[in-house]
């Protein structure tokens, strides 16, 4: 009679027991997928990823950018060596910037191009930057872009619109005045950016590129690029 009750006492703790376990895994996936769900990574980070990007050589560059692949215990990123050099990892991909507006951005600069006057024609390089990309027109020249940048000269929050077209915005999101030869992880509204500098509402990106460009200083810049994703808050 005892070992009766035992029996049914254990068969209903073990009934409840699963069901608690299996209502927590519910919801810990259902939570899991949400986080998914509003997350969209640009780059893999991989050799094959590197291997079938399109990489642009700037116009009257000397030399391309050389591009590598590294890791840390973060994960995979690419290694950018501009000397003297201008070219761009380019990917087209759609953006719904309703529900991921936030463009989030881990890189590192090694080797800053300090003293020179980004914002002017004969300064205009970045050791690292991040071109959120609007298709306007029927060609590449229509387009309108916000220029993330990491500067290695003027301060976070500064930007001008490109000395050679003012359809691209240069929007200084990290300097290497405070942060060189660190991993720095920075975040802005690509949505609400296009709004404030371009006066447009936009509803989808088209596309996104990276770049270290040292063209027009003929200086020498190395940068990392790393975990580079939109999100909804």
């Amino acid at each position: 009679m005892f070992k009766s009750c035992q029996n049914n006492v254990l068969t209903i703790f073990f009934k409840y027991f699963m069901k608690f376990l299996i209502r927590t895994f519910i919801i810990i996936l259902i939570f899991t997928t949400s986080n998914f769900a509003n997350e969209v990574k640009v780059f893999d980070f991989t050799e094959t990823e590197l291997s079938n990007l399109e990489v642009r050589k700037v116009r009257g560059a000397d030399n391309k950018t050389i591009y590598t692949v590294g890791s840390n215990e973060n994960g995979n990123f690419f290694k950018a060596v501009a000397d003297n050099a201008a070219s761009g990892l380019g990917k087209e991909l759609k953006i719904d910037l309703n529900k991921t507006p936030y463009i989030n951005i881990t890189w590192k600069i090694e080797k800053d191009l300090a003293g020179i006057k980004e914002n002017t024609k004969k300064g205009h390089d970045f050791a690292a930057r991040v071109f959120a990309i609007k298709k306007t027109g029927a060609t590449a020249l229509s387009n309108r872009a916000i220029n993330y940048v990491f500067s290695s000269n003027n301060e976070i929050g500064f930007n001008s619109p490109s000395p050679y077209t003012k359809k691209s915005i240069d929007n200084v999101l990290a300097s290497t005045k405070y942060g060189l030869n660190k991993w720095i992880t920075v975040k802005a509204n690509v949505k609400e950016d296009f709004k404030k500098f371009h006066g447009l509402e936009v509803n989808e990106l088209d596309g996104l590129a990276i770049m270290s460009d040292t063209d027009n200083s003929k200086m020498k810049a190395i940068a990392y690029y790393q975990n580079i994703y939109f999100s909804a808050n």
